[in-house]
């Protein structure tokens, strides 16, 4: 069973393997930590963060913890955590599951999707193997289906997500999913969700969405220290893992001190004297999902801003319970304030796209589009109108799936995108 699990983990690694350069980067630093007996850099850590969370989780197995699965930033992870489980980020980054899933699933579906259920039927994650119970949402239709053929076989539980964000009965009723998902847990689990454990993880999760906003915000200055790609790999599939906590401390530390020599970075590994700078929003990039991010990089520009939920969006906001002393209440109200595209009208993600662009100073924005992501896909209408005629920003859209056979019409538009910025000088 052991040996099946870690070729499962070998997988997800090279899903998400680094870049030989990034690799070689943080050699020196690690094996200079490693001298000193000092914890390693966080490039290094977090490059290793699959096997991290494989020990982790396995420990955690092992001393009777839950593993609950989550497919979405809607999934509270305070509730969870509250619980005494461990949730793990389960969404699909790699095209190699995809066939498989393709058996179940039509072709003409997101690939986030496909290759998250492909890892289901080919029993390649060790995580989704290990979780005692997913929890699910109800966001897109392509989701919903797939957690129905998913959840034959496997524990599931289904948050009913409204998608009417304005109406304050839709907040009300998110409240009460909050509540069952509580007592579902309890249940389950055999165990008492206190408050006092529900403030706790509270806390905690604050923390860790503290310490990140602060990672992402070094990408305001005018040289960041940290490349796009370099700061999505500052992350984890398990959230409130103490030992990231204090890795992204050390980042703090380490970048923020190197950014007052004010080193070029961003010019070092795109072998370009002025990077453009780009706001990116859309899809997430899962891990081992980077792709575009890495053309667009590669291709002359560094990425400070990711309007996504592998980046801000989940971690602008906290849990307040200041102004709303009851847990789960407050929990539902950070949870529900996302501003994902299956929301119907979305005002709150071009509320977002406006601050966003005033505090990171972007040149462009270009939108990430999964096939098949039809909610992302239509609302991409209103985010192109809101950029050029609003923002005066030049905007590109790309859609595109997990498979890299695009990879050179995608460079292509790219670099004419970058060649338009400079010309217009700014």
């Amino acid at each position: 069973m052991i040996t099946r699990l870690r070729q499962g983990l070998s997988s997800l690694s090279l899903a998400g393997i680094l870049r030989e350069s990034e690799t070689m980067i943080s050699e020196p630093n690690q094996r200079l930590s490693a001298a000193r007996n000092e914890p390693p850099e966080p490039a290094a850590w977090f490059a290793g963060m699959i096997d991290h969370c494989y020990d982790y989780a396995e420990a955690a197995k092992g001393a009777g913890r839950p593993i609950v699965g989550i497919m979405c930033e809607f999934t509270p992870r305070e509730i969870i955590l509250a619980a005494g489980a461990v949730p793990v980020c389960l969404c699909g980054g790699s095209a190699a599951t995809i066939p498989a899933a393709e058996q179940h699933l039509p072709a003409n579906l997101c690939p986030l999707i496909k290759s998250t259920f492909g890892y289901h039927v080919t029993g390649k994650n060790p995580f989704l193997n290990w979780a005692d119970l997913v929890v699910a949402e109800t966001t897109c239709d392509g989701k919903k289906k797939m957690f129905e053929l998913m959840g034959a076989s496997k524990p599931m539980y289904v948050l009913e997500l409204p998608q009417k964000a304005e109406e304050p009965d839709a907040l009300e009723h998110w409240v009460l999913e909050m509540r069952k998902l509580q007592q579902h847990l309890a249940t389950r689990f055999a165990t008492d969700i206190t408050e006092a454990k529900l403030i706790q993880a509270i806390q905690l999760m604050n923390r860790e969405r503290g310490l990140r906003r602060q990672l992402a915000e070094l990408m305001v200055l005018e040289t960041p220290p940290l490349t796009g790609r370099q700061l999505l790999d500052l992350k984890s599939i398990i959230s409130g893992v103490e030992a990231d906590l204090q890795q992204y401390e050390r980042a703090l530390e380490r970048y923020g001190r190197a950014n007052a020599k004010a080193p070029d970075h961003a010019s070092r590994i795109t072998k370009t004297p002025s990077p453009v700078r780009v706001l990116l929003t859309g899809v997430p990039l899962v891990h081992g999902a980077e792709r575009v991010l890495e053309l667009i990089e590669g291709s002359g520009a560094v990425v400070v801003c990711m309007e996504n939920c592998t980046g801000l969006k989940p971690i602008l906001e906290d849990v307040d319970l200041e102004d709303e002393p009851d847990p789960i209440r407050a929990i539902a109200r950070k949870y529900y304030h996302l501003p994902c595209s299956v929301m119907t009208p979305n005002p709150r993600r071009f509320e977002s796209l406006r601050a966003l662009a005033v505090k990171f100073r972007p040149q462009c924005v270009i939108e990430l589009v999964w096939q098949a992501c039809l909610t992302y896909d239509v609302e991409s209408w209103r985010v192109r109108k809101l950029v050029e005629e609003e923002l005066r920003l030049p905007y590109l859209k790309i859609t595109t799936d997990y498979s890299p056979s695009d990879s050179a019409r995608i460079t292509a538009r790219v670099e004419a995108l970058f060649e338009m910025v400079r010309a217009k000088g700014g």
